[in-house]
């Protein structure tokens, strides 16, 4: 597990924060800028020291600050990734990896070297100097370097934060794919919700210095402290499927979502028994009293009511529970009582198959 629970006031900006999280998977610390992501991975890291706290990692106490233990940085075995990659200028990036592996002394290795330049695509760059690289091939470097270090865990700052477009995605199926095929632990800092459904398998939220939401991705997703931050455009449930089958000649595939209800997607590509992260927006969710007959959507699916909340005026939040898939809906108060919805009341949700977005998990 990994274990934090730390406090620190500087100048104007107090952090509060605890919580816990498995020390597998890809844990996203998620909020806007200013909100503290950073300074509580410099505190994981020992480049800053809480006023209170401890931080534990996989049973080993970092800082306690009451017992005053204190690891310094380099006992405490945590990969760092920057946004700028931070790469030594005068060196090769063969010779900057080299510095990775030189921190490694002393260390089981888990992984080698050759293993770091393959994952990574880094054979083509090895005899080049930093100043040559793009800005996702400078990132590509960073992290190889922090992994020849051999580390427990692996923290990384808003690393696509400083790169365009197309060069986020050049460097995404790499992450995609450290999170597959390592065991290690990572703690992904983001204020991009499309990167944390990406990679994130455990979900932390901050607000001001606080948390105000935590858990597994498919749970926090469904947190109403995430509509301030995202916005209620962006709310809405993210849930994991398997693929059923596909259609090439309609484009479509269909998922299994929850125990046994499907979901049909444009994305013709996926195979059989692949794993698949389809978000679900609030907005595009239609709640009806029946099963529907002679409509254009494809995706219906019974279920009943856990909860429904006033929101404003207007609007009610409605969760519901699709045979072990939730979703969130916002309906209108006038909808909500012509149709007579209530906690435990049956009712199909109809989602358009246009409005669906997915992500398929990268292949060992």
């Amino acid at each position: 597990m990994i274990h934090v629970d730390v406090a620190m006031r500087r100048g104007d900006f107090s952090l509060d924060a605890r919580f816990t999280t498995p020390e597998a998977g890809v844990v996203a610390l998620f909020g806007r800028s200013g909100c503290g992501k950073t300074t509580i991975v410099n505190l994981i890291s020992g480049l800053l020291r809480p006023d209170r706290g401890r931080i534990e990692i996989g049973g080993e106490t970092l800082i306690d600050t009451a017992s005053g233990r204190c690891l310094a940085p380099e006992q405490r075995r945590i990969g760092y990734v920057f946004q700028d990659a931070r790469l030594f200028p005068h060196l090769s990036v063969a010779a900057n990896l080299a510095y990775g592996l030189k921190r490694s002394r002393g260390r089981a290795h888990v992984i080698e070297y050759d293993d770091v330049v393959s994952l990574l695509a880094l054979a083509p760059l090895l005899a080049r100097r930093p100043h040559s690289l793009s800005g996702g091939e400078r990132q590509r470097v960073g992290l190889g370097r922090a992994l020849l270090a051999q580390p427990r865990l692996l923290l990384l700052d808003e690393p696509l934060a400083s790169l365009d477009a197309a060069r986020r995605e050049e460097v995404l199926p790499y992450l995609e794919a450290l999170r597959l095929r390592l065991s290690l632990p990572m703690i992904y800092v983001s204020h991009a919700f499309d990167e944390v459904l990406r990679l994130a398998t455990h979900l932390v939220v901050l607000e001001a210095g606080r948390i105000v939401a935590q858990g597994p991705l498919t749970e926090a997703s469904l947190d109403p402290a995430l509509t301030a931050i995202v916005g209620p455009a962006a709310v809405g449930a993210i849930l994991d499927a398997q693929v059923l089958e596909g259609d090439a000649a309609t484009g479509l595939t269909r998922v299994r979502v929850g125990r046994s209800g499907t979901l049909r997607l444009r994305a013709p590509d996926l195979i059989a028994g692949a794993q698949v992260r389809v978000q679900v927006l609030a907005r595009d969710v239609i709640l009806s009293d029946r099963a529907p007959v002679g409509l254009s959507v494809r995706n219906a699916l019974r279920g009943h009511i856990v909860s429904i909340e006033s929101q404003g005026d207007e609007a009610c939040r409605t969760l519901l529970d699709l045979d072990g898939a939730r979703i969130v809906a916002h309906v209108t108060r006038d909808a909500a009582a012509a149709l007579q919805l209530r906690p435990g009341g049956e009712v199909w949700a109809l989602v358009k198959t246009v409005s669906l977005r997915s992500h398929a998990f990268p292949h060992a």
